[in-house]
């Protein structure tokens, strides 16, 4: 058998893919492994092959839902605060807090302070007229269950008290308390005696150069006098014994400290206990009064708004040291 050409046999198809992989100058071309391609299915589909490395670099699905919750949200306006207006919310919280104002404003008006002026200077020294004062009234609530936490006291001698005028209730007096029920009383050459003692009353303001029987002796005396009421002399008559006056039970002998110059119990009477409103606690406003005082009662008015306009009007009347001052 003769030999056979070997170049003229056919070479194995791994030679040819090793010569076609070396290129045309012989060289050997680069394998970086990246991405080779096999056929798969149908003619003409490819399938890539993903290296390892970049699968660990793509997120997860639940680290995408994550991601997309993590995305700031547009914010949302309301419609109500961006043209100014207060929402239904806002307006029935503005409403509950005006309402609980005017309630807790009311019930301590009614029930714990009132405000009143002094008009007269029927309490000078110790209350002048233009005072403006705050009234505590709670000071002589009934005694009863509450007592023991409420600041409750009975009324005591020398009590400066703020009551309804018995001949008249609208208005307001206010006096220096001199008579409990039960006492003796009557003056002295302007002097009082309660149940046979002189008082020491460093507050009375009295004028020694002037004299009337019946208002420095009372009630020694008793007379129709023209600023007597009466149905107060009736009465006083049937509670004088023995040159005094006796006070009834739920009944105060009151007066001015301004003695000389005060419409008080010698001229119309006792205050019933139901007519006490409470006392003086402060001198919140104090100024010079407008047109003077021409009268003879200390009769605090409401201390309301509009009476302090006569006071703005004399802003140099204002007495600086008589503000915030306690009532004693």
């Amino acid at each position: 058998m003769s030999e056979v050409d070997r170049s003229s046999l056919p070479e194995p198809a791994s030679s040819r893919a090793e010569a076609g992989a070396a290129g045309a100058d012989g060289r050997s071309l680069p394998d970086d492994g990246a991405a080779n391609t096999t056929s798969a299915g149908h003619a003409g589909e490819t399938a890539e092959t993903v290296p390892e490395t970049a699968l660990a670099a793509l997120p997860s699905v639940g680290q995408a839902a994550d991601a997309a919750d993590a995305q700031p949200q547009p914010r949302r306006t309301d419609p109500d605060s961006a043209s100014g207006r207060k929402s239904p919310a806002g307006w029935t919280s503005s409403a509950q807090l005006l309402l609980m104002t005017i309630v807790i404003a009311l019930f301590v008006i009614t029930f714990a302070v009132q405000a009143f002026q002094i008009p007269s200077a029927s309490m000078e020294r110790t209350l002048l007229v233009g005072d403006y004062l705050l009234v505590d009234k709670l000071h002589y609530g009934p005694s009863g269950i509450w007592g023991f936490l409420m600041p409750y006291r009975p009324i005591r001698h020398g009590d400066i008290i703020v009551f309804r005028y018995p001949v008249k209730p609208s208005e307001h007096f206010v006096k220096r308390v001199i008579g409990l029920p039960g006492d003796r009383v009557h003056l002295e050459r302007k002097r009082v005696y309660v149940n046979g003692k002189p008082l020491a009353e460093p507050y009375a303001h009295v004028h020694r150069g002037s004299f009337e029987n019946f208002r420095d002796n009372f009630p020694a005396s008793p007379g129709l006098y023209n600023d007597v009421t009466a149905s107060w002399f009736l009465q006083m008559r049937t509670l004088v014994r023995d040159r005094e006056l006796v006070v009834p039970a739920d009944r105060y002998f009151v007066l001015g400290d301004n003695r000389d110059n005060s419409l008080d119990s010698r001229y119309w009477g006792l205050v019933p206990r139901e007519n006490v409103i409470g006392r003086p606690l402060l001198i919140y406003w104090s100024a010079e009064a407008a047109g003077g005082a021409n009268s003879a009662e200390a009769a605090p008015q409401n201390g309301k708004l509009s009476s302090l306009r006569p006071v703005f009007e004399r802003w140099l009347g204002i007495r600086w040291r008589r503000m915030l001052r306690l009532v004693e």
